[in-house]
């Protein structure tokens, strides 16, 4: 993170100290240090001159907006209790109410990017635990006990977007933002990925079902992706059906659990791999909606990877990446794209009745 250039007042990271008092159990990889790591980064952002805005907790009526109201009572009496929801997903005395403020940060952060909070407002970034895009409308699973992303993009619609687009570029799937917004077409869900991996979904042919056809774009990339790989999906196909889809509202899903340290996956990317692709939504923002984006953290187990990536991001969210090493290292990342070539083959049959070309 650059320490010498002043943070934009445009910019707010979302975050609380609560979130790390959702606990797992030992040599479990979604741990608090995870969320201290977070807390690290948000206090070098204060020390800067940046905002930092406290979240609240979402309410169940929210939360209702995407999740059975059956499943929010059913977490609601996790509380107090330490409980194994799945074989990965567990809870802890106080994990619900950090799941509430989680959640609660990225309305938070959406309310400052539409200029609710401060009319100055542009850009909302929710450092919270546990990470959500795994949980399904009636299920916990992958970590997830709410769909923070979708919560957030929900709340956006009630306050007057038309089409928000979500854009995740976690290692893993994101099944439950994409069930429960895939017969909605005022949500564009966007997922680069590995695949085959866990969970199992977000094959290119999963394009969104009845009115919701041809708003899911899944981008499945084979084990060892590189930075060059990433870079090309989103150069051909990810950021022009943005762009085409115009949205209002830009969200990101942003996992760095496909960096090459991440003991969970199997991909290569880099801390300037992340920034690229930043660097491309955050362009398509400002041309698209303003300027206005919300990110939300999701994945991301090897903690210095974890710190860079949220570093790295949110300088480039900020517009305050690091020039030392001048315009050559902003360039587009070199190398084989092979498996890119794969990806964007099965992306363009799958895609081609809805937008044409890529």
């Amino acid at each position: 993170m650059s320490d010498t250039t002043p943070p934009s007042p445009s910019v707010a990271v979302v975050t609380s100290d609560r979130f790390v008092d959702h606990v797992t159990p030992p040599g479990h990889p979604e741990r608090p240090e995870r969320a201290e790591t977070m807390q690290t980064i948000a206090a070098l952002w204060r020390d800067r001159g940046g905002r930092i805005v406290a979240p609240r907790a979402a309410t169940a009526d929210e939360l209702a907006r995407v999740h059975d109201p059956a499943y929010v009572e059913k977490i609601a009496a996790t509380a107090g209790r330490s409980l194994a929801l799945d074989p990965d997903t567990c809870t802890s005395p106080d994990s619900y109410e950090v799941a509430l403020e989680g959640a609660g940060a990225t309305m938070v952060a959406t309310e400052w990017a539409l200029g609710r909070t401060d009319p100055s407002g542009r850009v909302g970034y929710a450092f919270v635990r546990p990470p959500g895009h795994h949980a399904e409308r009636d299920r916990a699973m992958g970590f997830c006990l709410f769909n923070n992303v979708a919560v957030a993009a929900a709340h956006a619609l009630t306050l007057g977007a038309r089409r928000v687009a979500i854009v995740d570029y976690d290692v893993h799937h994101g099944n439950g933002t994409q069930h429960i917004f895939e017969r909605d077409p005022r949500v564009l869900y966007v997922s680069t990925h590995q695949y085959p991996y866990y969970p199992g979904t977000g094959a290119a042919g999963e394009v969104g079902e009845g009115e919701g056809a041809g708003f899911t774009l899944n981008v499945p990339l084979e084990a060892g992706a590189t930075d060059a790989d990433f870079e090309r999906v989103f150069d051909v196909a990810v950021l022009p059906v943005l762009r085409r889809f115009g949205p209002d509202l830009l969200f990101i899903s942003a996992g760095f659990d496909a960096d090459a340290r991440d003991p969970l996956a199997g991909m290569r990317m880099s801390p300037r791999g992340f920034q690229a692709l930043t660097r491309g939504l955050r362009d398509v923002a400002a041309d698209c909606c303003g300027g206005r984006l919300v990110l939300v953290s999701e994945g991301g187990y090897d903690l210095e990877a974890l710190a860079e990536g949220l570093a790295t991001t949110l300088d480039v969210v900020a517009g305050t990446e690091d020039e030392a090493a001048g315009p050559g290292e902003r360039r587009g990342a070199s190398g084989d794209t092979r498996r890119a070539e794969e990806a964007l083959r099965a992306v363009r049959a799958a895609q081609r009745p809805f937008w044409g070309a890529l």
